[in-house]
């Protein structure tokens, strides 16, 4: 039975469909899930983390690959549907749980003895994609790599350089922890129903170490989130909108660290960002003021 088939008949046979406000659009395309289980590479060895399972076509082929799967899943209609499909399999486990809310670290320090590496895989709702990335991210948790499916329009931001020409604020997030690669486009036409918008699979392959190291972490993330504030206005305004310095210090320092001063935020480097940061940091603990 091909996943279209699959999909049409546990809808039917459980009396269900998507259920919008859960961003549910079921996944029917065998050949996008073959791309995400290449692309997660994912082996035995490996405890791996599925958000928002669904129906579970994802799950069925991850199950097969992985030591063992960890499925979270929020909509309660879902959660007869995965007990039943995957009853037999000693390595699936379900926990019905809103992802932001999920202690992870504890669940992985549960299992983590096991096996070698901690993966993340998902289909994503698209309205909740940014705060469930950063979550990942920012709470520091041992994850090898995690390949999700998003909005195309959000993958293009995740997946480019800083300074590209789709750069925004999460671009350097995303660029600070982890190597990210677009793995593959998806058409609508892979989804039942079909979104409005075409979609993407992205790989993130966690960092040893983040790429730069700025002297105090928030106020070099609180620097570029001045930044995107109000892209079209130059840098040296949002970081005086933002309060991080009056004129004559910013200009100080622009001329100090060799910045044009009408360069916008989405052109500076990672690095130029920690300049920033840290420049505004130690002239701070000789009594400039910013807002932290």
């Amino acid at each position: 039975m091909n996943p279209l088939q699959e999909t049409k008949f546990l809808m039917k046979k459980y009396n269900i469909t998507a259920n919008k406000n859960y961003g549910q659009n079921f996944l029917i395309d065998e050949t996008i899930v073959a791309s995400i289980i290449q692309a997660s590479a994912i082996t035995k060895d490996d405890l791996v983390i599925e958000i928002g399972p669904g129906l579970g076509t994802l799950t069925a082929d991850l199950l097969e690959k992985a030591g063992k799967v960890i499925c979270i899943e929020l909509d309660p209609k879902m959660l007869t549907i995965l007990q039943d499909r995957f009853h037999f399999y000693e390595n699936f486990e379900l926990l019905h749980a809103d992802i932001l809310k999920v202690d992870l670290q504890a669940l992985i320090q549960e299992h983590i003895a096991s096996f070698k590496h901690v993966k993340v895989v998902a289909n994503l709702p698209y309205y909740i994609t940014t705060p469930i990335i950063m979550k990942l991210l920012e709470e520091r948790l041992p994850f090898c790599s995690i390949t999700v499916m998003v909005q195309k329009e959000v993958a293009e931001r995740l997946t480019e350089k800083p300074g590209g020409k789709n750069c925004g604020n999460i671009t350097y997030s995303i660029y600070y922890y982890t190597e990210p690669s677009l793995v593959t486009d998806v058409p609508n036409s892979s989804f039942l129903p079909s979104p409005k918008v075409d979609s993407s699979v992205i790989h993130l392959q966690l960092l040893e170490s983040p790429r730069v190291s700025p002297l105090d972490e928030a106020l070099f993330f609180q620097v570029i989130k001045t930044a995107f504030l109000q892209k079209r206005k130059t840098l040296l305004n949002t970081l005086l909108i933002g309060k991080l310095g009056n004129r004559e210090f910013l200009e100080e320092m622009f001329k100090n660290l060799a910045i044009d001063l009408k360069i916008r935020g989405e052109k500076l480097s990672l690095e130029q960002f920690r300049e920033i940061a840290d420049y505004i940091f130690e002239k701070s603990l000789k009594g400039y003021f910013y807002n932290p």
